[in-house]
């Protein structure tokens, strides 16, 4: 297996890569071996000996960035395309494409009742309102991967809930907290009120479950979460007792928060792939690394 992967230095892309790595799999890391934006290989690359795409650099940046740098968060929309050009000008024949839950519409994620979003709740005829420019790009990159399929290129595609893990950067709330813990901060920041909700899946089940939609050839679109809602002061409660301390809880109500509740129906996943790492597993692997 030839395998093509962009974002190879990016979190999910780097775990990526060890874990084809390890099956034995060829990859060509675009931004490692080449030093090229990925923006930059699928405009000009005509290379067509791959067996298959992993489209994993985007740029995001956490909550401050989706809602303090719009514009350059909507560059992805530049990236995507490309990369659609690109799998049909090379022909290459399978690819994955990393869409969001951020593409949902904002409507779904209200306070009130959790509504556990499902994929057909996306109607890319009528999409509705995503989250921001991210969820915006989000949704017209799912649109370029019908039109991909309809040339004729085998596309995956999966939509991560809150991803998180040890290693992820500390602008997102998991290692934020983690690191919080850490130094044992008393108080303890939350932004928001902390009422708001997400579905936490370790980045070791974002990779198993690519890579089984990979082997059983399931295109999508898939919800890749637990169906787990937890609150962000359950998330600190559970991160602090961890940690072996009680601290006071000071929330930050003028800090970007988003949407307040994301929480998928994971039915469709659980069809091919099981999520092996409890939040609880990666709280304790994030506080011992």
């Amino acid at each position: 297996m030839r395998v093509l992967l962009t974002g190879s230095g990016g979190f999910v892309g780097r775990h990526l890569l060890a874990a084809m790595r390890e099956r034995g799999w060829e990859v060509a890391n675009v931004e490692l071996q080449w030093g090229n934006d990925a923006l930059d290989f699928f405009r000009y690359d005509t290379d067509p000996h791959y067996d298959l795409a992993i489209h994993s650099a985007a740029v995001v940046g956490g909550r401050a960035s989706i809602d303090g740098s719009p514009l350059g968060v909507a560059t992805n929309m530049a990236l995507d395309s490309w990369y659609f050009q690109w799998l049909i000008r090379t022909g290459t024949p399978r690819a994955v494409y990393f869409s969001s839950s951020a593409a949902y519409p904002v409507e779904l994620q209200q306070p009130g009742d959790i509504h556990r979003l499902v994929e057909d709740d996306i109607d890319l005829n009528n999409p509705g309102l995503p989250d921001a420019s991210y969820g915006l790009a989000k949704v017209t990159g799912e649109r370029l991967a019908a039109y991909a399929e309809a040339e004729g290129c085998r596309v995956h595609v999966l939509r991560p809930m809150s991803g998180y893990g040890a290693d992820q950067d500390d602008c997102y709330p998991f290692p934020a907290f983690i690191g919080r813990a850490k130094r044992r901060e008393d108080p303890f920041e939350v932004w928001g009120d902390g009422s708001s909700t997400r579905d936490w899946i370790h980045v070791d089940d974002v990779v198993g479950a690519t890579l089984a939609a990979i082997d059983h050839d399931v295109t999508g679109p898939v919800n890749l979460g637990w169906g787990r809602a937890t609150s962000f002061d359950q998330l600190a409660s559970y991160v602090t007792q961890a940690a072996g301390y009680t601290p006071r809880i000071k929330h930050l109500p003028t800090a970007p928060q988003g949407v307040h509740h994301r929480v998928c129906d994971p039915t469709r996943m659980l069809s091919f792939y099981q999520p092996a790492v409890t939040l609880e597993e990666g709280i304790r692997r994030a506080l011992n690394s």
